[in-house]
């Protein structure tokens, strides 16, 4: 009954949840900036662009 006391497997296992998760958000964080640079949201990066560029010519 002492392998049911063992906790030497735990810290593994949150680590690859822990590792898993920071995967996911790269993920996507990664595919959410490659359709806002390929223009298919309602998001237009050129747009975006060109309105910052006005606004620090201005100030």
């Amino acid at each position: 009954m002492e392998f049911l006391k063992d906790e030497g497997g735990q810290g593994a296992a949150e680590y690859i949840l822990l590792f898993g998760g920071v995967i996911v958000i790269a993920i996507a964080a990664l595919y959410i900036y490659y359709t806002y640079m390929q223009g298919s949201t309602q998001l237009k990066a050129t747009q975006d662009i060109s309105t910052v560029r006005t606004s620090a010519k201005i100030g």
